[in-house]
Parts: C-alpha cells; sequence; structure tokens
C-alpha cells in the first residue's frame, strides 16, 4: 500500500509562492518604463516623488524587504522539495524479512525466527517492526495472506482509498484541539462578521467612483444654489469636499501648527473672503484645502509641513470635479425633465469652469496665465521675453511648434542648448487631437435625413498625434510648396494654357454646329417637281409611266429613309432611358449597400464596447507641479454657444491612445430649420489644447404617418384563393358575353 508523507505540504507552500513572478516582473517593467521617459518627464514632480531614496519613504522599503524575503523562503522551499524523499513503495515482504525473492519456506521461517528473536518487545526489539515482521511472514506462509497481498497488495485484502491535505503536523494533534477550536471560534465568530461589517459600512458611505456620499450632497445643494459659479466660488465648493474633513476620512490630517501657517498663507495670497459664514465652506479643514489649492495655482512655496497635505489635496481633485460636473450635468436633465420654471438647470459656463479649474490643478496655473508655462525652463521673466517678440507673436502651443528651427531657436536664445533640447522634447510630446464629425440618425430608412424629434446620433472619430509628429509634416509640406522648381511652374502654366484652350475649341465647335445646321435641312418638293412637267411635254406616255415610277420609288425610299432615321431615333432614346434607369438603380443600390455597412460597423462598434475592457492608462501628462501621474483624458460635448445651453451630456473619453470613435446621441429640435452647433474637445490635464469644430444640422419637417401600408395589408391564404377564383369567374362571364353580341 503507498504511504505519503511530508513533502505534499512544501509543494503546496512553494506553488503558492509562484505569485512572486508576476510582482517581479511588473517592477522591473516599472523601473524600465521610468527609465524611458526620463528625458521627457525627469522634472515632474510625480517623477520625482517615485524616484524618491528609501530613507525618505519607508512603504518601498517594506515592499522590497517582504519581496526579497519571499524569494529567500521560495528558493529554501524549493530546496527542501529537492531533498524530500517521497514515500510512494509498494508493499513487498520479501524486502521486511530481509530475503530474495522465491525464497523456500524453510528459509523464511528461519529468517522469522531470526528477526523475531532480534526484534521482539519482550526482548527490548522494536514493536513496530515486530508487527511489521510478523505481518511479512504470514503473507508469504498464510495462503488466504498470500492471495490478498498478490491481489490487492496487501495481506490484509482491499484497502479503501483515503485523501488527505497537507497540513503540518501541530494542526491535527490531539494535543492541540483545543487551540485550534479558539482560533477557528475567534477567526469565523468575531473577526470576520467585524471585517465584513467594517467594509459595509464604508462601502455604504462611498458612491461608485469612491466619492463620499456625503461630497455629493454637498456639491448638489450648492451647485443648485449657484446657478452660475465662476472660478473663485468654484474652488471654495470644491474644497467643501467631505474627503478633506478628518472626521470623515481617516487620510485628513489636521495639525496645531495649521494655526499659524494657514493664517499667514492667507496674508500672502490675498483676496479670500473669511467673513461670511456659510458651513461646510468655511470649516477649517475646508479653508485649509482652499488655501493650499490657491497656493498650488500661484505657484507659491509653502512650508515642508504643509507640503504632503497639499498633495493630498490635489490628487484628491480631478475626482471631485469629474464629481461635480456629473451632478451638473444630473441638474441640467431634472431641468429639462421638469416643466417648472422655478427649477433652474445649471448654467453652461459652471460646466466649462470645473473643466478649466482640472486643466489648472493639473499644471499648477491660474486662470489667465499662459499655456507656455507647462513648459520647463519658461518662467514669468522668461516668458515676457517670448511674449514681447515683435516679429513672432507667440500666444499657443501651437503658435511655438509652428515655427521654424530657426526662428524657435532664436526666440528662446536665452536657453542652453542642454535646456533648449528638453524644451524641445517636451514641447513635442504634447497631444494634437484632430476631429471628423458625421451626424445621422440611425434605425432610419434615410439616415441623413433629419426630422423634428428624431434621435441624432454625432459619430466623433478622434485621432491623437504628437506635436512633433503634425507639425513636421506640415512643415514638410510648406517647405516643398514655398520652393517650386521652374519645371514645375512651366508645366503648370502649360496645364492651364491648355485648359484655357480647350475652352475656346469648345466654343469653336458650338458655332461650326450652327452653322451646319441650315444645310441639313430636306429640299422643297417644288424644285423636284419641276424636271416631271418638262419631260411630261417632251415625252410619250411610257416615258411618263416610268417617270411616275421613279418618283413614286423615291418617294418610297424618302419615307423608308425617314421611318428609318426615326426608329434608330426612339432605340437611342430608349436605350438611353435604359441606360439612365440602370445607372440610377446603381446609385440606389451603392447607397443602400453604403447604408447596410454603416449599420453594420455601428452593431460592430456597440457589440465591441459592450465586450472589451479597454484599459484607461493612454499618456503620461507632463506637469510640473502635480504629484501624481496623470493620465491623458479628455470631454467631449455638443453646446449650442448662442443659446448658452449643453446639447449632449460631455463624455469622459479615457481611452484615447490613437484613435477613438464616440457617439453623442441627442433629440433633434422640435422646430424645422438650421441649427448651428459647436463639438467640443477639452483637455482634463493641458491648457490650451482644447478643439472646437462648428456641427450645422438642417432639420426638416417629420414625415407623416401612412394611414395604409403594404406591410399591414395581412389577408389569409384562403381569402386569396378565393379572390382569385372571383376574378376568374368574372372574366370568364366578360368573355361569354362578348361572344354572344358579335353573334
Amino acid at each position: 500500500m503507498a504511504k505519503e508523507t511530508g513533502g505534499g505540504g512544501l509543494l503546496v507552500q512553494l506553488f503558492s509562492l509562484v505569485d512572486l513572478f508576476p510582482v517581479t516582473k511588473r517592477w522591473v517593467k516599472e523601473q524600465n518604463r521610468l527609465k524611458n521617459i526620463r528625458k521627457v518627464y525627469g522634472r515632474c514632480l510625480w517623477y520625482r516623488l517615485r524616484l524618491l531614496k528609501p530613507q525618505q519613504n519607508i512603504i518601498p522599503t517594506i515592499k522590497k524587504i517582504i519581496l526579497l524575503a519571499g524569494w529567500a523562503l521560495f528558493l529554501f522551499l524549493a530546496y527542501k522539495v529537492s531533498k524530500t524523499d517521497r514515500e510512494y513503495q509498494e508493499y513487498n515482504p520479501y524486502e521486511v524479512l530481509h530475503l530474495d525473492p522465491g525464497a523456500t519456506v524453510s528459509e523464511i521461517r528461519k529468517q522469522y525466527r531470526a528477526l523475531s528473536l532480534k526484534y521482539h518487545p519482550d526482548k527490548g526489539g522494536d514493536e513496530v517492526m515486530f508487527m511489521r515482521i510478523a505481518k511479512a511472514y504470514a503473507a508469504l506462509t498464510d495462503e488466504e495472506s498470500r492471495k490478498n497481498w498478490e491481489e490487492f497488495g496487501n495481506p490484509d485484502g482491499p484497502q479503501a482509498t483515503s485523501f488527505g491535505i497537507a497540513l503540518p503536523a501541530w494542526i491535527v494533534d490531539q494535543k492541540n484541539s483545543i487551540l485550534v477550536l479558539l482560533v477557528y471560534g475567534l477567526a469565523f465568530m468575531v473577526i470576520l462578521p467585524v471585517v465584513v461589517g467594517s467594509w459595509w459600512y464604508r462601502s455604504i458611505r462611498y458612491s461608485g467612483d469612491q466619492i463620499l456620499i456625503r461630497t455629493t450632497q454637498i456639491y448638489t445643494y450648492f451647485v443648485y444654489k449657484t446657478r452660475n459659479m465662476d472660478m473663485k466660488r468654484l474652488e471654495m465648493v470644491l474644497a467643501g469636499a467631505s474627503e478633506f474633513d478628518p472626521q470623515y476620512n481617516k487620510d485628513a490630517t489636521s495639525r496645531p501648527t495649521d494655526n499659524i501657517q494657514i493664517p499667514q498663507l492667507i496674508r500672502e495670497i490675498g483676496g479670500i473672503n473669511l467673513k461670511k459664514n456659510e458651513p461646510p465652506l468655511t470649516c477649517p479643514y475646508s479653508l485649509k484645502a482652499r488655501v493650499l489649492l490657491l497656493a498650488h495655482l500661484a505657484r507659491m512655496k509653502i512650508p515642508e509641513t504643509l507640503e504632503e497635505d497639499q498633495q493630498f489635496i490635489l490628487k484628491k481633485c480631478p475626482a471631485l470635479l469629474q464629481e461635480m460636473i456629473n451632478v451638473i450635468c444630473q441638474l441640467i436633465i431634472m431641468a429639462r425633465s421638469r416643466e417648472e420654471r422655478e427649477f433652474r438647470a445649471p448654467s453652461l459656463g459652471s460646466l466649462e469652469n470645473c473643466m478649466k479649474l482640472s486643466q489648472m490643478t493639473v499644471q499648477g496655473l491660474q486662470q489667465f496665465k499662459s499655456p507656455l508655462l507647462q513648459l520647463p525652463h519658461i518662467e514669468e521673466d522668461n516668458h515676457r521675453r517670448v511674449s514681447n517678440n515683435k516679429k513672432h507673436k507667440i500666444k499657443s502651443i501651437q503658435d511655438l511648434v509652428s515655427l521654424k528651427e530657426s526662428d524657435r531657436h532664436n526666440l528662446l536664445h536665452f536657453l542652453e542648448d542642454e535646456k533648449y533640447d528638453e524644451v524641445m522634447a517636451v514641447l513635442g510630446s504634447f497631444p494634437h487631437v484632430t476631429m471628423d464629425i458625421k451626424s445621422q440618425v440611425l434605425d432610419d430608412e434615410d439616415s441623413n435625413n433629419i426630422t423634428v424629434g428624431s434621435l441624432v446620433t454625432v459619430l466623433v472619430t478622434l485621432t491623437r498625434q504628437t506635436m512633433a509628429e503634425v507639425f513636421e509634416k506640415e512643415q514638410s509640406i510648406c517647405a516643398a510648396e514655398e520652393q517650386p522648381t521652374e519645371d514645375g511652374q512651366g508645366d503648370a502654366n502649360r496645364v492651364k494654357s491648355k485648359g484655357w484652350q480647350q475652352k475656346n475649341k469648345g466654343t469653336k465647335k458650338a458655332a461650326k454646329s450652327k452653322k451646319k445646321k441650315p444645310l441639313k435641312k430636306k429640299p422643297a418638293p417644288p424644285p423636284l417637281q419641276q424636271p416631271k412637267q418638262q419631260k411630261q411635254k417632251q415625252a410619250n406616255g411610257e416615258v411618263v409611266v416610268k417617270e411616275e415610277d421613279e418618283d413614286i420609288s423615291d418617294k418610297g425610299s424618302e419615307s423608308d429613309e425617314e421611318e428609318t432615321n426615326r426608329d434608330s431615333q426612339s432605340e437611342k432614346e430608349d436605350g438611353s432611358d435604359r441606360d439612365s434607369d440602370r445607372e440610377q438603380d446603381e446609385k440606389q443600390n451603392k447607397d443602400d449597400e453604403a447604408e447596410w455597412q454603416e449599420l453594420q460597423q455601428s452593431i460592430q462598434r456597440k457589440e465591441r464596447a459592450l465586450l472589451e475592457t479597454k484599459s484607461k492608462i493612454t499618456h503620461p501628462v507632463y506637469s510640473l507641479y502635480f504629484p501624481e501621474e496623470k493620465q491623458e483624458w479628455w470631454w467631449l460635448y455638443i453646446a449650442d454657444r448662442k443659446e448658452q445651453t449643453l446639447v449632449s451630456m460631455p463624455y469622459h473619453v479615457c481611452t484615447l491612445k490613437d484613435r477613438e470613435e464616440v457617439e453623442l446621441k441627442f433629440p433633434a429640435p422640435g422646430k424645422p430649420g438650421n441649427y448651428q452647433y459647436t463639438v467640443y474637445l477639452r483637455s482634463d490635464s493641458y491648457m490650451g489644447l482644447d478643439q472646437i469644430k462648428p456641427l450645422k444640422l438642417e432639420v426638416h419637417e417629420a414625415k407623416p404617418v401612412p394611414e395604409n401600408h403594404p406591410q399591414w395589408d395581412t389577408v389569409v391564404e384562403g381569402d386569396e384563393d378565393q379572390e382569385d377564383s372571383e376574378g376568374f369567374e368574372d372574366s370568364f362571364e366578360e368573355e361569354e358575353e362578348e361572344e354572344e353580341e358579335d353573334d
């Protein structure tokens, strides 16, 4: 019978440590990624925080120690498993008695006596070994035991198969049973309920986006209260989140030194109203968060004791601003669904200010600062040199990138070569997104015809490239256009002259054709009859008959020619009609195929969107003062700038790496006419890179509902047969009546 020792437990522990491989692989991959992007993102705050020394942050040190300890344990267990003997041995009585197979009965008895004298318990021998010897002797001498051993591998007969779990021996030991029961009772009756209860209590306090529900309630109240929120009011409401309150969030801290340092920062910043009592916006935690946020936007130097608190607040701001945008959209939807005039929807300016504040927070810039300050080595003093340049008016990132290399280098002459190369590397990594817009009405016969009340679908195709890729192509095209060869100019002139000559030739041909038309007229009949009369006077009757026959044949030939010409013209007209019908049918078939393909593509897009889960890791954002690595995300929406209303809800594009298709849906206006909308693409991280594109809609009257439609005519098969038989009988009776009338 096979017997198992404790090697299985080591194997279980060994395979449980295989999870160290993915952890180590991810760590190595992350280190390689940081090394590759160091040239561009080396000056960013989040990058420098990642590369801090172990003494400054103890958490990476603990992780490395745990990782090394895990690898050491893994190697130790691997060594133990390799040295552990697996005792899966079949029972062999000859080996127990130290005999060769095929020994005689006398030899077996002789060996049994010798071993029993040696291992007998009464003579100080091993009791377990003596029992094995006795069992082996019985298996070789007793017929029934020998038969069981030969058939089942055991002298006692068939044994039940048993399975076990590789557990440490002290757990299954009877001496430790009370301790094991106490541990199980503590784990399942005390620890598990406490853990589940705390998890449930925490989960009901947070929304699906891990935002405190109390924060959502605060934002809803103040957004509804203040319909038009300017930037100061928005910053004040943002800082009132419960995530910054130590009472609701344990990660938020409040120090005694805050009572001294925060008032100093308030005096340095200026313009903060402290007289208005509006809790929780005027609570100490909210005031601290607002002051640290304003100091970040002004790029002020703050005390070291407040830097950690400021970083904590800044990390929370993008998610909180997204929650505020969701609240604004929900209030707009509620205002549209209700007919009450008292329920006022938030303005479009409040929504766009939230998006702008997200850009400002990530880049650490105030509202009206230049986007060029997002670049490294360009401070306020250097920016004045760039903006005050008389030759080149540089106001945006695109203006700086579109310059020639020599002009750009002259403009940034105050930078050293190394710093200039770094600025160019960062500038080239900035995103440049293009939009392709197509509006249609899905699930309709004519998808391009927008009617009153229909559901309009705007398909926006976003294509992302870097600034370096885009403007290198544009500069190469401009250079090719500015330096045309003389041969190229000659060819162009020749082409132009040819076009001009073709027009003159066409006019000449038209004039000639007009002149030739009178010549094609048929001769008048009187001149044809004059020779007949002369011949009649001079000749006899036979001649007259011949001439008349010739005249008749001439007339017949002329009439035949006219008929053939008419037939040929009618055939040509019929052929041209057929060709035009064929062309129309082919065109209609092509349009139907195009509509079918578009429908199939939209269905496939929806299926892919449902099945695929795209990663939200797109491209890291270059931010000099943001403490956490931020990914490039965008907001896409449609607005009516004239009416200052939101047409479609903002779509948060979080998966744009190279190309992305987004569908924006909204109901068509209630009145026919031409409408001018605007499609906005706003970044949540960069300033000055927003894209705007006009959208024109021509709305027609809705089609009247048909009273009768072929699809609605449902006729039973029996009724169709009856109608056919009645029609046949009527036609037969009419034929009989016609025959009687003829008779």
